[in-house]
């Protein structure tokens, strides 16, 4: 029987499909919400009170749903445990440095989720706990600090 604790394999090929994974649910992410406000944008161009589309309720809960699920597949595959601590910290914090890193362009919404994804990942093995939390902490602080300096 193994424990999260002492892994049969090597964690890092895990963390980097860990990390690959929050890249691209990033740049997902990023692209539906793009897509989205412009054809909200478009939708809304001749209206001159609150226009609220379709596109624009959806898109949220649509993000999340699909990131969970992804993440509880991928983790599952990965045999990264525990995913019900590990999964709702990356899906509920996520969004401020992936915000941050939105204004800075595609490469860096990727690096962002990458980044933190992955760290979040690492903290599943108790020996790799500490470091990998004070790495999601600084990406964490980081974006607040590019947030509101």
């Amino acid at each position: 029987m193994t424990t999260s604790s002492t892994p049969p394999h090597p964690a890092l090929p895990r963390v980097l499909g860990a990390a690959a994974t929050g890249a691209i649910l990033a740049t997902g992410a990023r692209s539906y919400l793009s897509w989205a406000n412009r054809r909200s944008t478009r939708t809304c161009r001749d209206s001159d009170i609150a226009c609220i589309t379709w596109w624009n309720l959806t898109a949220l809960p649509l993000i999340l749903t699909v990131t969970l699920l992804v993440l509880a597949v991928t983790y599952k595959h990965l045999d990264i445990g525990p995913r019900l601590v590990i999964i709702p910290s990356t899906v509920l914090l996520a969004p401020i440095p992936l915000a941050v890193g939105a204004a800075s362009g595609w490469s860096a919404v990727a690096l962002t989720g990458a980044a933190w994804s992955g760290c979040l990942a690492l903290a599943a093995w108790k020996r790799y706990r500490v470091p990998a939390l004070m790495a999601s902490t600084a990406i964490f602080l980081a974006a607040m600090i590019a947030a509101y300096h």
